[in-house]
This record gives structure tokens, C-alpha cells and sequence, in this order.
């Protein structure tokens, strides 16, 4: 059975040694890795990576991290305090007032988007769309590799007040069934996939044992297929999982694997691809979703690619998300306009068998909104926008059109358009929450 051995800050010249980095390098990715979280494994580094391409490597860009990820004081301040060997203390302490600027949970997540269950805040779940919980299980909020660009980043750099996380499984089960509205349950993090069978059993089970009508499916939110994809094909675990799977779909559920799948390089392993065969044959559909990345995947080509791989292997496309306003996101960001060329000539290039997929989109504060088009109307060049989901369920599907900005990377850096004062939906945030979410 392959081992799993994971790598951190402290491994990272061990590491250079394998990808053929010299000293300032290190010291670059030591320094922004005070500040920004860094994880990796064997299996990326041997699997995924091209040492010759280093550092403009797609999966290297994605998973290690980059001088350019912090503003050039920041980085200074704390290249500074690595060179001189300064304390973890006082490296923390640099570090903390670093991601404080960072926005480390967007979209109102700490804010908007918590339950309640007998007036009391349930933690670890988040409920901002009236069909969809999200749950975070304590035990999954790691990853087998961080992504660099990841918008959960303030999960894993220990700080609790920035954390969700719920042990409570019987509060899942209580407030799906306290919410007919809830038809679809999140399992996410981290990655739940680090779990053990045996104890995502323990968040599931009870979904299925309760009677609970409204629940249609359960999805869990990994990327386990790309950097640990023997998860799924060693071992008893691996087993265990393709019979959780059936019991679930036995139970009258779908069960959805909601795969972070960015570069179609992720899929081309053998282990992988048996992976996928596996989660298929065992009765989950697997569905792909990824932001639009600069120096990762901003190619039309490389996406093009990378649905036409999902589709041969079964998978399905599913979102091409833009690269959310946290962490590094001056780094990663590509304009609106670009991701919108990126996305539409991509998709131009695949059969309707690819074109599942929907995107690209924002996942701001108000809602999922689609740039569905760079069009002019009344002599006005404007972006058309749409809701794909909305905290209002009335908002979902409704057009709406803002000002032309070729700089824009985000909503909230975008105006209204034919000299509107404000959108439609900027309403106070206690209104534009869910019923069961709102305060009493």
C-alpha cells in the first residue's frame, strides 16, 4: 500500500532538492509561507510537477508558493525576519498582522451566512442558499496539498476564531430536517476526503437513518482525485468508501463528488484515472468545478482540454469559478473581461457533451453571478450578469448589466450600469439572508 508523506514549511529544502531550487528561492517560498499555508506530498511532487519547468510549471504554480503572492513589503518584512533566524513568536506575530489585510473569510462568511437551531449559532455550517447546507466536519479541515490560491486558506493556519469546523453530526441531521427547504447537504473544508471512512460514516449515516424527505443528495466537496488519488483505490478505506457510496444511493440519495480538477495534467496518471473508474462503477457522480488561475490555467486551451479529459473519463464540468476576493488573489486574479474571452473561446472549442459547464462565476456576497456576456446596449459597452444562485431565490436567473471595466477582477469593483445609482440587490445584509438564517 503507497504510504502518504506530506511536506510543510519545514520540508521545504528537502523539497528544492527535488525540484532543483536554488537558496533564493527558498527563502522566497519560506517567507511567504510564514504567512500564506503550504502543504504538498510526495505523490505531486513526483507525479505531478515538471522539474524542468519550474517555476513556470502549472501544478508548482498551484501548489507552492510564490514571492509574488505577498505585497513586496510584506514579503521584505518577512524575508527579513527568515534571514536572520527570528523567532516563531515573533515570525507569528509579523505573519498575523500580514493576513489580517488578507480578507480571510470573503463574502460575508463569518457574517451571513451562519444557522441558528433554538436561537443558538450551530458551528461549523454554513446555509446561504435556501436548498444547499454547507458542513464542515472538525476532522477534515486539511488537505493532502493546499492550493496556493485556496479561499479557505484562514482554515489552516491555526487560528480558531477564523476556523469553521462542527464534531456535531446529529445537529446536521436536526437542522436539515428543521428546514424543508434544505434539499442538498455540502460535506466540504479542507477536504473531507483526508477522513477515514469510518468517521465520514459518522456524518453521513445519520442523514440516512432520519426521515428526512426533502433531503435529495449529499455532495462532498474534494481534491483527493488529483493529489492523493489513492484514497480511492488502496486499501480497506478505499473499499469502504465505494460501499458507503452504494448505501447512500441504496437509501434513495445522490451522491455527487464535487471534484476541484484544475489542470487536465491532475487527470493523466494511470492511479487517477482507476480512481475515477472506481467512484463511477461504485454509483457517485463526479462533478468538476475550478476559478480560472493565472499562471495555472488562464488558456482557453488548457480548459478546453481539461473538459474534453473529464467528459472521456465520465466526469462531469461543472463550474469555471473566478478566482475569489482572499489570500493571494493579486497574484492569481485574472480581469473579468479575460475570463470571460478564456471561458467563451474554450467552450467554442468542445462539444455539447463539455458544455455542462457553467461559468465564469463570482461567488460574492449576494450570490453565484455569471458573466454571461460582454454585449452594448443603448451605446453603452456593459457586462451582462446573471444569477446563477442568490441569498433572494427571486434574484436566481435575473439579468442584470453593469459598466464595462477591463480591470475589474471582482463584483464589488463593478458599477452600475445606465447610470443607475446602485444594483437591484444591494439591500441591507440581514434582508438578503435566508429565513432559517436570519436573527430572531
Amino acid at each position: 500500500m503507497t504510504k502518504f508523506k506530506a511536506s510543510t514549511r519545514k520540508d521545504l529544502p528537502q523539497i528544492a532538492e527535488k525540484l532543483k531550487l536554488d537558496k533564493e528561492q527558498i527563502l522566497d517560498m519560506q517567507a511567504v509561507s510564514a504567512v500564506l499555508p503550504f502543504r504538498v506530498n510526495d505523490y505531486v511532487v513526483e507525479n505531478l510537477i515538471d522539474p524542468g519547468d519550474v517555476p513556470d510549471d502549472p501544478i508548482f504554480q498551484l501548489t507552492f508558493p510564490q514571492r509574488g503572492m505577498l505585497e513586496e513589503t510584506d514579503y521584505q518584512r518577512m524575508r527579513d525576519l527568515v534571514v536572520r533566524g527570528a523567532s516563531e513568536t515573533e515570525i507569528k506575530l509579523a505573519a498575523d498582522e500580514i493576513r489580517g489585510k488578507l480578507n480571510p473569510h470573503p463574502a460575508g462568511q463569518m457574517e451571513l451566512n451562519v444557522p441558528k437551531l433554538d436561537g443558538e449559532v450551530v458551528a461549523g455550517m454554513q446555509h446561504k442558499y435556501q436548498e444547499t447546507v454547507l458542513f464542515f466536519p472538525t476532522q477534515g479541515q486539511t488537505c493532502h496539498a493546499y492550493c496556493s490560491y485556496c479561499f479557505r486558506w484562514a482554515q489552516f493556519i491555526g487560528d480558531a476564531d477564523l476556523k469553521f469546523a462542527s464534531k456535531e453530526a446529529e445537529e446536521l441531521a436536526r437542522y436539515v430536517r428543521e428546514n424543508p427547504q434544505v434539499s442538498s447537504v455540502l460535506i466540504t473544508g479542507g477536504d473531507p476526503m483526508v477522513m477515514k471512512t469510518s468517521i465520514l460514516r459518522r456524518y453521513i449515516e445519520p442523514l440516512l437513518a432520519e426521515d428526512l424527505p426533502n433531503l435529495h443528495s449529499i455532495r462532498i466537496g474534494t481534491k483527493a482525485l488529483a493529489y492523493w488519488p489513492h484514497r480511492f483505490t488502496e486499501g480497506e478505506d478505499a473499499d469502504d468508501f465505494m460501499r458507503l457510496i452504494g448505501e447512500v444511493k441504496a437509501a434513495g440519495k445522490h451522491l455527487a463528488l464535487m471534484a476541484h480538477s484544475s489542470h487536465s495534467r491532475e487527470l493523466e496518471p494511470d492511479i487517477a484515472q482507476l480512481a475515477v473508474k472506481r467512484l463511477l462503477d461504485a454509483g457517485a457522480v463526479i462533478r468538476c468545478q475550478a476559478p480560472l488561475i493565472r499562471k495555472v490555467n488562464d488558456d482557453a486551451n488548457v480548459w478546453a482540454q481539461l473538459w474534453r479529459k473529464q467528459v472521456q473519463l465520465g466526469m462531469v464540468p461543472y463550474y469555471m469559478f473566478v478566482e475569489r476576493d482572499t489570500g493571494a488573489k493579486a497574484y492569481f486574479e485574472v480581469p473579468l473581461a479575460r475570463a470571460y474571452k478564456v471561458f467563451t473561446e474554450a467552450y467554442s472549442q468542445v462539444s455539447g457533451l463539455c458544455r455542462t459547464v457553467r461559468g465564469p462565476s463570482m461567488s460574492a456576497s449576494p450570490g453565484k453571478v455569471l458573466v454571461d456576456g460582454i454585449t452594448e446596449v443603448g451605446g453603452e459597452k456593459v457586462f451582462a450578469l446573471k444569477f446563477l444562485q442568490g441569498r433572494d431565490p427571486s434574484w436566481v436567473n435575473r439579468l442584470f448589466f453593469a459598466q464595462y471595466d477591463p480591470k475589474a477582477t471582482w463584483l464589488d469593483g463593478l458599477k452600475p450600469a445606465f447610470g443607475e445609482e446602485r444594483f437591484f440587490f444591494e439591500e441591507p445584509a440581514e434582508k438578503n439572508q435566508p429565513e432559517s438564517v436570519r436573527k430572531p
